[in-house]
Formats: C-alpha cells, sequence, structure tokens
C-alpha cells in the first residue's frame, strides 16, 4: 500500500478494526451481561446510577420492538423513574442480545467493565500490528481519533489495558454515539469540525461499509478493514487493508 500524503489525523474504528470482533461479541458482552443485575442490585442507591436507569426506563418506555413490549408487559414498569434493577436488567439483557446500541447501556458496560480491567481478568487483544503502526504515527505528528459505537470511557479501557499496555497516550482524540450516528455523514463533519481539522484531511479506517459510505461524503479519505472474520465482500468500492505495517502516512 503506497503512502498517503495530505493526512494530519486518523480516526479509527475499533471493532474489527484494531482488535477483533470476537472480544467485544464474546468476551465484554457477555463478562457485562453475566454481571449486569448484581452491579445494579449493588448501585441502586448510587446517586450517579439514578439518571442511567431514568435513560433506560425512558428508552423502553418508547421501544416498540415486539420483544421490548412484551418484556414491558412482564415487568409493567409504571414510569422511567420507577424502574427497579431487576427489570431493568431484564430490558438492558435484550438489547445486548440483540446487539442494540443504547448509550445509557453502553455508559453500565463500562462502569463493569472497569472493574473487570482493574482485576486483570480483562486484557484487550489489538492485532499484532496495531500497536507499532500506532506509535509510528503518533511519532510521524499524525493526530490519532478514536470513533466507536462503545463510550468513551469503554474505548479508553480497551486502549489502557490492552496487550501491549497503556496505549492511551497515543491518541488525542475519543468519539462515540453522543457525537452521531457512526452511519450519518453529519458525524464525521462534527468529529473534523471537534479536531480542527477539514474533512480532507482525516483517514477514516472502519469494517462497516455503512460508516465508510458516510465518511466519505464528507470528503474523509477511507479504508475498509480486511480483518479475518471480517465481511470482506461488503467493501464495496474502497480500498481494504488488512497489516497496518504496510500503511505509512504523511501530514
Amino acid at each position: 500500500m503506497p503512502t498517503i500524503t495530505g493526512i494530519s489525523h486518523l480516526l479509527l474504528d475499533i471493532e474489527g478494526t484494531t482488535c477483533p470482533v470476537s472480544y467485544v461479541a464474546k468476551v465484554l458482552f457477555p463478562y457485562a451481561a453475566a454481571r449486569l443485575e448484581s452491579f445494579l442490585q449493588d448501585r441502586q442507591l448510587d446517586p450517579k446510577m439514578q439518571p442511567l436507569l431514568r435513560d433506560v426506563g425512558q428508552a423502553w418506555l418508547h421501544d416498540n420492538d415486539p420483544e421490548a413490549v412484551a418484556l414491558r408487559q412482564a415487568h409493567v414498569p409504571s414510569s422511567a423513574s420507577a424502574l427497579d434493577p431487576g427489570a431493568a436488567a431484564a430490558y438492558l439483557g435484550l438489547l445486548i442480545r440483540q446487539d442494540r446500541k443504547l448509550t445509557a447501556l453502553k455508559d453500565l458496560q463500562g462502569l463493569i467493565w472497569t472493574a473487570g480491567y482493574a482485576t486483570g481478568e480483562l486484557v484487550a487483544p489489538l492485532y499484532d500490528d496495531v500497536p507499532a503502526a500506532l506509535r509510528r504515527w503518533h511519532q510521524a505528528g499524525v493526530c490519532l481519533a478514536v470513533y466507536s459505537s462503545g463510550s468513551v470511557a469503554a474505548q479508553q479501557l480497551l486502549y489502557g489495558h490492552s496487550n501491549a499496555g497503556d496505549l492511551r497516550s497515543l491518541f488525542s482524540h475519543w468519539y462515540d454515539t453522543r457525537t452521531g450516528a457512526k452511519q450519518e455523514a453529519l458525524s464525521y463533519q462534527r468529529i473534523a469540525q471537534a479536531m480542527g481539522t477539514s474533512a480532507a484531511a482525516v483517514l477514516f479506517i472502519s469494517d462497516s461499509l455503512a460508516e465508510c459510505q458516510a465518511a466519505a461524503t464528507t470528503g474523509m479519505a477511507v479504508l475498509f478493514s480486511d480483518r479475518p472474520g471480517n465481511p470482506h465482500h461488503q467493501a464495496g468500492s474502497f480500498e481494504k487493508i488488512s497489516d497496518y505495517a504496510k500503511l505509512h502516512l504523511e501530514p
């Protein structure tokens, strides 16, 4: 892969891009799901938990998914503020099984993962070529940023407890779904503006065709992440990348 010039900022997805999808789907999600109800029970009186429980309740009350409706009828939460930990865990468990995105769920998962990383039960398995490439790009003056559906807290936990050690200092910016949906071009426009640069100076790498298309619409350079287990046939017309050692960026 040739050197790409004119790139001052590199925006990276995580799942299927710098870390295997299997780590999130087969390790992180089950880890949080198994501990969710006990975590909520233990912390239900914590003032910091109340806004999260209210957000979960509001989302559930307006969720028209058939399974969510049936679950709501079984638990009958009368209002978002009255949602008890057991009911909240039941709904959140459904969202996890359906791989649906809810900011409050991401925040709660992040809190649970914090404990797991702290004890060493969780260690993020970055692809072998990632750590050296991140350090090389950083040293070359490229501004590194993350944009993931996982919360910023979860992103920083992952890079702070990786198989290559703590890599958080290599990144200057962190973005999650609070910025906007990853399939919407406006989200990438906001990110470029937040980083103080033009979209044309940003390279975005992801394993999602919809995300690549949204970023490309703004004028960003785009590469499709071609990692083991990724949907190779969904790269569309985008150039693929499978080894960061071969990718050289020059501001």
